[in-house]
This record gives structure tokens, sequence and C-alpha cells, in this order.
């Protein structure tokens, strides 16, 4: 089993997607603590990353498609937001 620790903010820090049937804990602020599986952790992760494409105008692959004068830094996430509860 995987803990991970909610920051102050409310964000675990996950950089890539875990095994599907891995069961990871999450300590969260309020004290309480919650058992996730993989899959359920991958798809707030790809939620995140979605919105992170958005908000920065790429595409669903991840590519740029403005003029080349705009450059970006990057095209992942680190950090994904879970609360207490969170669909299994």
């Amino acid at each position: 089993m995987i803990t991970l620790q909610q920051d102050a903010e409310g964000f675990i820090r996950m950089n890539r997607h875990y095994p599907a049937s891995v069961r990871i804990r999450i300590d969260f602020n309020d004290g309480s603590t919650g058992e996730f599986s993989g899959r359920t952790l991958n798809n707030a992760y790809d939620a995140a990353l979605a919105e992170f494409r958005a908000r920065n105008g790429l595409d669903a692959k991840g590519f740029n498609r403005t003029p080349a004068s705009r450059a970006n830094s990057g095209n992942k996430v680190d950090f994904v937001p879970v609360h207490p509860g969170m669909g299994e």
C-alpha cells in the first residue's frame, strides 16, 4: 500500500499513473484518511491534466497549436486535487 499526504491547498503530489489495482491511502488535512484504488487516482490525475491543458491552450495530446512565438513551460501536472469521499 502507498500512503500519500494531502498538502494545505488540498492537493497530493502525483506525477504519473499508478497501477490500477494498487491501494493508495491518503492522509487528509482534516485528520481523516481514505483508501482509494489506483484507478480512482488515475482518473483524478487525468481530469487535472485535461484541465491544465484546457487552461493553457493545449490540445488533447498536449501539443501547443498556437503560433511559434508563444512558449509553453511543460505538458504535465505534478499536483492533483483530492477530497475525502472521492468517488470509488
